[in-house]
């Protein structure tokens, strides 16, 4: 595999964990972006970055960045994301990809027109468990797959000022951890739809917890349970007509008890470990490598596509716009 470099924008959490996981992987890091000087050359000394810019087109105009990782807040990524496929740089971005649908699908039509790689951060794309689990369901030996159900809580301090309850930055539940469990129940529906919801909002007018229903023309269904102001455990189960799997820690999962029901009364249980947590952003990080290499990826922008949709259609169920989207066409 080709040697590729790598440009960070964003020098917050999400952004120091990439890098150190680049350094492990790669060995170096090309490029840092941060408009405050102080926060670029503190970042590019800790983690042996070659070069600190402190404009985002800047960097862009450098030809030798191949890949940009954009680590920001919801609220910016669309632009950047534009910027950066229309300078010819690949892109992986951080969840939430983008703050809607329609965003969502002009990007993929960017990426497309230019031949370029566009990647969500969802690490559960990457885990290498998740290839044992498809295999043993395309295999047949859940059966025929009913329902899927997938937890995500999170216990955020009760304030109205941070960027997680601010319509102003599409904050609330959803947007934020929502897209980790719409993206489980997506890896084992075929394009569910939106059945029903329930919500309870925060003072601010985001979404502090919900309860989602989709359903498939199958007959299939996805339950989702999301809180942002009670811990839940990040919990996935795949449920068919011989057993169920329970995947606990599913962005990051590399363990998965299967319990095949023979029948009413009996039952076995059988457990699949692959994979390790504290490699899972580099197996993001060989993949987004990879599809380069081969031109393509293998599925997972339509999964993030379908995603943004149901998610757009949950917020639609709720009456639920942020705030700068009223300004939107």
């Amino acid at each position: 595999m080709g040697k590729y470099n790598w440009a960070i924008i964003g020098t917050g959490w999400a952004a120091s964990d990439m890098a150190s996981a680049l350094n492990k992987e790669n060995g170096e890091i090309y490029a840092v972006v941060n408009p405050h000087k102080k926060h670029a050359d503190q970042f590019a000394k800790k983690y042996h970055v070659k070069k600190a810019y402190y404009n985002y087109m800047a960097m862009l105009a450098d030809s030798n960045v191949d890949i940009v990782y954009i680590a920001t807040p919801h609220t910016f990524h669309y632009e950047q994301i534009k910027q950066a496929l229309n300078a010819g740089k690949h892109v992986f971005c951080e969840k939430a990809i983008t703050v809607n649908a329609a965003q969502f699908d002009e990007v993929e039509r960017l990426a497309c027109s230019k031949n370029l790689i566009l990647t969500e951060g969802f690490t559960l794309y990457h885990m290498p468990l998740y290839q044992k689990v498809k295999q043993l369901i395309a295999d047949g030996k859940l059966g025929e797959i009913k329902m899927v159900q997938v937890n995500f809580g999170s216990l955020k301090d009760d304030d109205p000022t941070q960027r997680f309850f601010s319509k102003d930055l599409a904050g609330g539940a959803l947007l934020d951890i929502g897209g980790y469990a719409t993206a489980f129940v997506r890896m084992f529906l075929d394009t569910p739809h939106v059945a029903g919801t329930s919500v309870k909002f925060f003072v601010t007018g985001v979404d502090e917890m919900s309860g989602i229903i989709l359903k498939n023309g199958k007959e299939q269904m996805g339950v989702i349970s999301l809180s942002f102001r009670a811990k839940q455990p990040k919990r996935g189960v795949v449920s068919g007509t011989k057993g169920f799997i329970e995947i606990n820690n599913y962005p990051r999962a590399t363990e998965a008890e299967v319990t095949y029901t023979v029948n009413a009364h009996t039952s076995e249980t059988n457990k699949i470990s692959v994979g390790k947590i504290d490699e899972a952003l580099q197996y993001e990080i060989r993949d987004m490598q990879r599809y380069i290499e081969q031109g393509h990826d293998d599925g997972e922008l339509e999964f993030s596509r379908d995603v943004a949709h149901i998610l757009d259609d949950v917020r639609s169920d709720w009456g639920m716009r942020y705030s700068f989207e009223n300004q939107m066409q």
